[in-house]
């Protein structure tokens, strides 16, 4: 079985495979995981891990639990994908585990992975398994706390439900915030779509479920798309 371990800015998240099937996930504090790795030891025959981590975060202790197959995620670990990204030494991590995801489980075809996180992500790969880049922008999150860190009277508010027009400053800030992400996401998809005729968009990341409701164009949506793409990568670099 596999053990895969994604760290964020924030939190850990920790899942098991058994080949393709996720059978468990749990979202932690970063500190706590050295815990829940031997927890899930006991009850799972756990032989195979990766590790993948966006933050300065120390493997060893888990490198050390003696799996036989043990990857950290880096620039040089091989890839189910051809790398085209210009400057391949600062690819996130978090970026190169959703283009494995993509070519594995879409394969032979045009993808567009769209990250919801603290950042909101744009990955593209081509029907060739070419990874092409894309871009990155502000999360929700982090927009609310631009508008409140920047500005002298505007508070920080949580994401909600919102109108088109703001009827007083919470409701204004709403729309402005979430209004602007529906459009900048709806826009770009529809930009690729003007390029690759047939696309396939996946929509993951923390903001998924509230997201997905409001976007039109047809997209998959997928909170676990980049544990899936660890677990590609780590049965890709068992298999070679």
């Amino acid at each position: 079985m596999n053990l895969v371990i994604d760290i964020g800015n924030t939190k850990a998240k920790i899942a098991i495979f058994n080949n393709d099937e996720l059978l468990e996930k749990l979202t932690i504090t970063i500190e706590n995981t050295i815990v829940e790795v031997k927890l899930l030891q006991k009850r799972f025959p756990l032989t195979n891990c990766i590790v993948s981590s966006v933050t300065k975060f120390d493997t060893n202790f888990i490198k050390e639990i003696g799996f036989q197959n043990f990857i950290r995620l880096d620039n040089i670990t091989k890839v189910p994908f051809i790398n085209n990204y210009k400057s391949q030494l600062t690819l996130g991590v978090d970026r190169i585990a959703l283009a494995s995801a993509a070519v594995n489980e879409y394969p032979k075809q045009n993808v567009l992975v769209i990250d919801a996180g603290t950042c909101i992500t744009y990955d593209f790969v081509t029907e060739n398994k070419e990874y092409l880049g894309g871009a990155i922008s502000p999360g929700i999150d982090m927009r609310y706390k631009s508008l409140h860190t920047f500005t002298a009277n505007l508070p920080l508010l949580e994401k909600d439900d919102f109108k088109l027009i703001g009827t007083d400053t919470q409701s204004s800030i709403h729309s402005g915030i979430l209004n602007g992400v529906v459009n900048e996401i709806e826009g770009i998809i529809n930009q690729y779509i003007d390029k690759y005729q047939t696309l396939t968009v996946v929509l993951t990341g923390g903001d998924t479920n509230f997201l997905a409701k409001k976007l039109k164009n047809t997209i998959f949506a997928n909170p676990n798309f980049l544990l899936v793409g660890l677990n590609s990568i780590l049965t890709y670099n068992i298999d070679e």
